[in-house]
């Protein structure tokens, strides 16, 4: 039977086992006990006080946008097994636009008709909301409310929250809570009204939001109603005394479906009145697109499946604006719901759709149902919401957040609360910004300084050269900057730079590598100028490295990047450069080109011996570019640089060369490969023209075998260029550990 059964379904189209249709089918029944309390409960919640002679409307308009939202969301999201309908924070924002709307036109009028007015408040509301969804969605601006400061999200939340709690208490009582109608509080049946509805949250609590097992919560809301109806007839109330006592709702005669479009609606509509309501307007678009959005992921994690936000937005958008045209309001996903028919079974869109036709059933079934609804279960239901909401977003959250951030949520509570959304949210993100600024100042925009005496450029330099370094040294600065700089943290900078001149009187270059700077802020100009009139004040020039376009354009547009800075591409070049200035100030005018006898005699000791060095070296003249060996040749001589610069150079990624060690006049190089015979590892480059004396390696083994004690003192010479090569390699690694 069940073969013919599923064999049917495949042969109408469907293609889907009649295992797959049964648990969408329950699911999707399981959410609509969901659908069908929830929606009750925000039609109270919106159509209460002034509005409550309309219930019959706001009760068709819920099912309409219950099943608007669930059927178009379930064919177009990304996740098919998503429920969708209006959520607690999106009704709680609709009921508080819905009851502006009304006192604003009873303070003008009294006797002007305020329901058709309200329904097209609602629907204009939702379609716009719809439309800025679609916008987000298209434009992958969705995202940027991620951006939106926590605290203000936090605190958007809990006031929500707060005022679903409020809205419970109008529901239940009948009245709203505020300070002239506390009098109606102290009567003993509404005391009674508030304690049985409070102990239902409490169930609610301690039940299915500790288990929140699959069926939890729709059973423990028939439990209640039923176990409210055996009280009313333990202590002898009829239905229609309960209702007259005010413990069950009044149903109306049957729903009433009105689209709001009509001639005579648009026509006496008080159009100035939506203008001053426009701040609560965008509080609904802004809470069902934070919903949306929240929403999204929280499914995302609690059902392991990833979903398209741009598509998720989308098709929200377009249901929020079917809703809105046909005479619902505003919702997004369910997670409860769609956890829910997930973890029933529900895979496919079947379960949305059956959620869409049950909400569709409602509008015929809702009036009965309402008639035996006793208040408290669901003003319980609305009291467990909003405190569920207060607590995690006022409890839960100070584990999360810095005192700083907390008691800012709490401001923007307060403010929510007492003035509105809009004046929470502006002021909110003000907060939230002042504090970003703050904190984002006390982090260091110095990753590591150093000066010339312990991190130097690549260049290989004669002992000479090296000693005027080692002795003059402190001469350079340097400070290797990161993170974004703004006013604040480039006025730290500025603080560091004068007592770092102050402890270094001796400092004529001041180096600044911006390599980890991702930005900088004009405001920053200021302490960058101070920096300079400082630096001008002793004499010292300013160097700037990996000066990206954008922060350069901003120096110079300050007058900050005059002729008097200088700017280098790279560290290595500007220490190079700083380096030749304070070597060309200490060597003085003497005759800079030593003879090659002399370099040899100070490298062996003895002319004797410098003599037969440089009758076993050939002379080799190269200009700048010329290639002197290639990475891969045979290691078979090395080189004696009397005059010019080379540079070792190692292929990159993309086929060019680069340099990693510059060796200037009076220093060597190939000496281990001429040792140790092994192929070349880089290739050496002229960067200017250039004067070399090469030893061959049959002339090193001649010299081995013919003069012993000249090759010993080569190779004692070789060790200590290595070892002064290792010792540069291992200051530098000191460096950059800091």
């Amino acid at each position: 039977m069940t073969g013919q059964v599923e064999y049917e379904l495949r042969k109408a189209g469907t293609g889907l086992p009649l295992r797959v249709v049964l648990k969408d089918i329950l699911g999707g029944g399981a959410a609509s006990v969901l659908t069908v309390t929830f929606g009750l409960s925000y039609s109270l919640l919106i159509f209460g006080g002034s509005l409550s002679p309309y219930l019959s409307y706001g009760v068709a308009a819920t099912f309409i946008a219950s099943a608007i939202l669930a059927g178009v969301i379930a064919v177009g999201s990304s996740l098919p097994f998503a429920i969708s309908g209006p959520e607690s924070s999106t009704a709680a924002m609709t009921g508080i636009l819905a009851s502006s709307m009304v006192e604003r036109m009873l303070a003008v009028d009294p006797s002007a008709p305020v329901l058709p007015a309200v329904l097209i408040t609602l629907a204009v509301t939702t379609i716009l909301t719809g439309v800025v969804l679609c916008c987000f969605g298209m434009t992958r601006m969705g995202r940027a409310i991620r951006y939106v400061p926590y605290p203000v999200v936090g605190g958007f939340l809990a006031a929500t929250g707060c005022l679903i709690l409020l809205g419970a208490v109008r529901v239940i009582t009948g009245h709203s809570l505020e300070f002239a109608t506390l009098s109606h509080f102290s009567d003993p049946l509404t005391f009674e009204k508030l304690a049985a509805a409070c102990a239902m949250a409490v169930v609610l609590y301690m039940t299915w939001h500790r288990s929140r097992s699959t069926f939890g919560l729709p059973v423990i809301l028939i439990g209640g109603i039923v176990a409210a109806h055996v009280v009313f007839w333990l202590s002898g109330l009829s239905a229609a005394d309960a209702q007259a006592a005010g413990w069950t709702f009044e149903p109306p005669p049957s729903v009433t479906i009105m689209l709001p479009w009509t001639v005579e609606g648009l026509f006496h509509y008080p159009w100035k009145i939506l203008a001053e309501l426009s701040g609560n307007l965008i509080a609904v678009i802004f809470v069902t697109a934070s919903s949306a959005l929240f929403n999204t992921t929280g499914v995302e994690v609690a059902t392991n499946r990833e979903a398209n936000l741009e598509r998720e937005l989308n098709v929200t958008g377009i249901a929020n604006v079917i809703s809105g045209l046909l005479g619902g309001y505003t919702g997004c996903i369910s997670i409860s719901r769609t956890v829910l028919n997930f973890n029933a079974g529900g895979t496919g869109p079947l379960a949305g759709l059956t959620v869409a036709a049950i909400s569709l059933l409602m509008l015929i079934f809702a009036p009965t149902l309402l008639g035996y609804m006793p208040k408290f279960v669901l003003g319980g239901l609305l009291i467990y919401l909003g405190a569920d909401g207060l607590h995690k977003w006022i409890v839960q959250s100070r584990r999360r957040l810095s005192l700083t951030d907390y008691i800012s949520l709490l401001v923007i509570v307060v403010i929510i609360v007492e003035w509105g959304f809009i004046a929470g949210i502006l002021i909110g993100v003000v907060i939230g910004c002042t504090t970003f600024a703050l904190s984002a100042s006390r982090i260091d925009s110095i990753k590591f300084s150093f000066d010339g005496s312990e991190y130097r450029s690549s260049l290989d330099r004669s002992r000479e050269q090296l000693s005027i370094l080692a002795a003059h040294g402190g001469s350079i600065q340097g400070l290797n900057l990161q993170s974004y700089l703004f006013f604040g943290s480039a006025n730290r900078l500025y603080q560091h730079v004068k007592a770092l001149l102050a402890r270094h009187p001796e400092c004529r270059f001041l180096v600044f590598d911006f390599k980890l700077v991702t930005g900088v802020d004009s405001s920053a100009a200021y302490s960058f100028a101070q920096i300079k009139r400082a630096a001008t004040e002793r004499g010292i020039r300013l160097v700037l490295v990996h000066l990206q376009a954008a922060t350069e354009k901003g120096l110079r547009s300050s007058e900050f990047i005059s002729r008097d800075v200088s700017i280098m591409p790279e560290l290595d070049h500007a220490l190079e450069w700083c380096e030749n200035e304070i070597i060309a100030q200490h060597e003085g005018r003497g005759d800079e080109e030593a003879s090659l006898r002399d370099w040899f005699v100070r490298i062996l000791g003895s002319e004797e011996e410098a003599t037969e060095l440089i009758h076993r070296c050939e002379r080799l003249e190269v200009g700048a570019g010329d290639v002197i060996v290639r990475a891969g040749d045979a290691a078979d001589s090395m080189h004696f640089i009397l005059d010019g610069r080379v540079g070792v150079m190692i292929p990159t990624g993309d086929g060019e060369l680069t340099r990693v060690r510059s060796l200037g006049r009076y220093t060597t190089i190939g000496e281990m490969g001429l040792v140790s015979r092994t192929p070349r590892n880089a290739t050496i480059q002229a960067e200017v023209a250039s004067v070399l004396y090469v030893l061959s390696a049959s002339q090193f083994e001649a010299i081995k075998t013919e003069s012993p004690v000249l090759s010993q003192k080569l190779l004692t010479f070789f060790v200590l260029v290595m070892a002064e090569r290792l010792t540069f390699a291992n200051r530098l690694i000191g460096v950059l550990r800091r």
